[in-house]
């Protein structure tokens, strides 16, 4: 084990030294890193560059500091938002109109993520027109290896547009490595959607089974996962119910026919297992980016979901943030007195020095003060302790803090080996659920709430959850959402989720009133862009 584990971080590794530049230079050419001539000569160099599109999608899905998909993802829905606090975090009210939904075509953090996912796509074309040209016999690659490494490469490029039609509906379909701008036009959203699903369902059956050799690559698991969320989500994309299509795409992953760590998939046994820093091999990660400080490429949350150094005395850790995103109060209300996740994945309360009861002191409106995370976002230090407060009224302390992973202390063998799960068996268990009540009328059935109850149980006491179990009759679809919302904050899942539910536009939660505008479902294309090329057509409302 230890050593696949240091060969795969080898990989890795070397993949991301490749792709680093690609992370940070949004204007660069996109196909001129890699000579062919002078690569492709081993395995590894096949490795390497099949990674390669991998290691640069942390850089826009996961909570790593840069405004991508994950950005755009929470910070416009109902759980978390990034309020100015005294003299930080207004940012010329760039989180303000995430919040409000009145984001216009000029958002830098929108451009930014355009680029950064569509360089995804870039580097997953050259990567496919490339290792179609290897002699891979010569390298020692099989067939069937071969054949599903191509496929991964195509499987992720579907995921690319999955997450960019999500976000902006109706955009070009690249497939092929252009020697000059091409200025492809603009496609109607039925017809990407089509694309993604006919790339689904040709090359994850072509993906090998996840197991340990798989982890921090695309797998059988991880190409079920995102079939079962396009159908899923199909109704809102194109109009058309395919909840029998999700059903089974879970029943692939929840079965072990897709592999798993340790054969097939199991729910973790409880709230900690799957988030900590040793979740290398976690029983219910479906598909994960391979993070490791040891390796030189550490799961960074904390620009994003971290306070300002002195918190980080509380866990005793080496790092600290932005102090940006905080949980709003109607999201952490959302969560009963007894609910263990409540006291598990969030940061509240007075903070001590990690082991001691020595209080940590606040350093801008609370200065030389102990320290106190509250659940309102409101100028108490000046006597305001009763307002709804807003996006332009927070303190140091305002609102409650992430802390679902856990990167250890800094003593600690596994200090901040954490991988980021991107899909893990309990959504796998509420998808299935959730397509059940919808092919049901919108009522549940008892499978379906065997199925969420799985999950719930585990935030549970034994004494309480007699209490807090699910019916077929309190599992309505609201209630539904809901739960989703408790079980998968922090995750990036939000908006897709409040939009298929009807709220996104609809739904009033803390600062948030109801823009009832259908065309804020979807972002603007940036006006850079159609400015680059004249054939992309902007969304309407824009």
């Amino acid at each position: 084990m230890k050593r696949y584990f240091s060969e795969i971080k080898r990989t890795l590794v070397a993949s991301v030294l490749i792709t680093i530049g690609a992370c940070t230079n949004l204007d660069e050419n996109l196909y001129s890193e890699l000579e062919k001539d002078s690569f492709y000569n081993s395995r590894l160099e096949v490795m390497q560059a099949a990674l390669r599109p991998f290691t640069h999608m942390q850089a826009w899905l996961a909570p790593t500091g840069q405004t991508g998909y994950y950005y755009h993802a929470e910070l416009s829905a109902d759980q978390l938002a990034w309020p100015q606090k005294g003299r930080h975090g207004y940012d010329g009210g760039d989180h303000f109109r995430q919040h409000y939904h009145t984001w216009t075509a000029n958002e830098n953090p929108t451009r930014t993520a355009w680029i950064l996912m569509w360089t995804g796509v870039g580097y997953i074309n050259s990567a496919i027109a490339d290792l179609n040209e290897v002699d891979y016999a010569a390298l020692d690659i099989s067939e069937e290896e071969m054949t599903a490494i191509i496929a991964e490469l195509h499987v992720l490029r579907a995921y690319h547009y999955m997450k960019i039609m999500e976000l902006w509906g109706n955009v070009p379909i690249a497939t092929e490595v252009a020697e000059e701008p091409a200025n492809l036009p603009t496609q109607p959203r039925a017809e990407v959607f089509a694309f993604i699903q006919a790339e689904l369902e040709t090359y994850v059956p072509q993906l090998l089974p996840y197991s340990t050799a798989l982890v921090g690559r695309v797998s059988a698991t991880a190409g079920y996962a995102m079939l079962a969320e396009l159908y899923l989500n199909a109704e809102y994309f194109i109009g058309t119910p395919m909840w029998d299509e999700c059903i089974a795409a879970c029943d692939r992953i929840i079965s072990g026919e897709a592999g798993g760590l340790g054969g097939t998939p199991q729910l973790a046994d409880d709230l900690a297992a799957t988030f900590s820093n040793t979740n290398q091999d976690a029983s219910e990660a479906l598909f994960q980016f391979a993070f490791s400080r040891q390796g030189g490429f550490v799961f960074d949350w904390a620009a994003y979901l971290m306070g300002y150094a002195n918190i980080s005395e509380a866990l005793d850790v080496g790092y600290s943030g932005n102090n940006a995103m905080v949980v709003i109060p109607t999201a952490f209300d959302a969560y009963a007195a007894d609910d263990l996740r409540k006291r598990e994945w969030f940061l509240f309360g007075p903070q001590y020095v990690y082991g001691t009861e020595t209080p940590i002191l606040g350093t801008e409106e609370w200065n030389e003060q102990p320290f106190v995370y509250v659940n309102s976002i409101r100028r108490e230090s000046e006597g305001d302790l009763t307002s709804e407060g807003g996006m332009a009224e927070g303190e140091e302390n305002s609102g409650a803090r992430f802390n679902k992973y856990k990167s250890g202390r800094v003593s600690d063998p596994n200090y901040r080996e954490n991988h980021y799960i991107i899909y893990r068996l309990t959504e796998i268990y509420f998808n299935k659920a959730e397509a059940i009540m919808r092919r049901n009328g919108g009522v549940a059935t008892q499978e379906a709430v065997d199925l969420v109850n799985a999950c719930r149980e585990r935030a549970f006491s034994p004494e309480d959850w007699p209490e807090a179990r699910y019916t077929t009759a309190t599992l309505t679809m609201d209630e539904l959402l809901e739960e989703r919302g408790r079980e998968f904050i922090f995750e990036g899942k939000r908006r897709t989720d409040i939009i298929r539910f009807g709220k996104f536009t609809h739904g009033t939660w803390w600062d948030h009133q109801p823009t009832n505008d259908p065309n804020k479902e979807i972002y603007p294309i940036p006006h850079t862009q159609i400015a680059i090329n004249p054939n992309l057509v902007q969304n309407p409302g824009y």
